[in-house]
């Protein structure tokens, strides 16, 4: 399996004859108003550009499979690229009337705690509690999911989240082998953080039986989370060589077993 991050949350996960690309957020920079603009340097979003070499990545896209309907997980160009393209799109059972009113080719749903069929493996539809206390209302239906594919490594795709009983159940009963964390720490001018603090995201890599990759980060202005941060904080702690924290258009591989 091969993964490369694109940015914030989107990545292409590589395996077999399959390429699926995960929450496109592809348009240019500041094509969206900021996400925060008291707490935060107000910027108009993303804040840093799509890298080239993600760019032809998107002409070998075979399916997408998307979280939740957030602009900085979806945006206009990543509605259009779908559309254009007619891309078969995976997504949770609660956004797929939405999605289908955008004009996505949805070809299968999925629903919490239930294994189905996808692309000769299995995935499961994960809860995912976008935000700590109050805020998690608002934001809405989110996604997580673990995935199972042939001859590859498991993948667990926590996506916005904070850390959950769900979210450790995964963890230890399911133990995948390649772990996907939201470390950017978003968060509003009011109200808790919409992601896992650093605190959990340490949890989260302490507890994750294997590899890790940390995204989220750097990309829009209501994540205050660094790479270089996060990075001293896991080194000192012992936990870096379990973690990812990529950059921009960096690929990974990572193997079975």
């Amino acid at each position: 399996m091969k993964i490369q991050h694109f940015r914030n949350a989107t990545m292409v996960i590589e395996a077999n004859d399959h390429v699926v690309l995960v929450d496109p957020m592809v348009g240019p920079p500041a094509t969206m108003p900021p996400f925060t603009f008291f707490r935060f340097k107000p910027k108009k979003n993303p804040i840093v550009p799509l890298p080239e070499n993600c760019k032809p990545v998107l002409e070998r896209v075979t399916h997408c499979l998307l979280t939740h309907q957030h602009p900085d997980h979806l945006d206009r160009e990543g509605v259009k690229y779908l559309v254009e393209k007619e891309i078969p799109v995976i997504c949770s059972v609660l956004d797929e009337k939405a999605f289908r009113k955008k004009g996505l080719q949805v070809v299968q749903s999925v629903a919490y705690w239930e294994r189905t069929d996808f692309l000769g493996g299995k995935i499961e539809g994960i809860p995912a509690q976008h935000g700590y206390g109050f805020v998690a209302k608002p934001a809405g239906n989110v996604m997580g999911y673990y995935i199972e594919l042939p001859d590859q490594p498991t993948l667990y795709l926590s996506s916005d989240t904070i850390y959950t009983d769900d979210v450790d159940k995964v963890l230890k009963k399911y133990r995948p082998e390649v772990s996907v964390v939201a470390a950017g720490s978003a968060q509003f001018d009011i109200f808790k953080p919409l992601l896992m603090t650093v605190e959990d995201v340490i949890r989260f890599v302490k507890n994750a039986p294997h590899k890790v990759i940390a995204n989220h980060l750097e990309a829009v202005n209501h994540c205050p989370t660094t790479r270089e941060g996060l990075n001293k904080k896991l080194t000192d702690l012992g936990l870096i060589g379990k973690t990812f924290i990529p950059e921009d258009g960096e690929w990974m591989e990572f193997n079975e077993g």
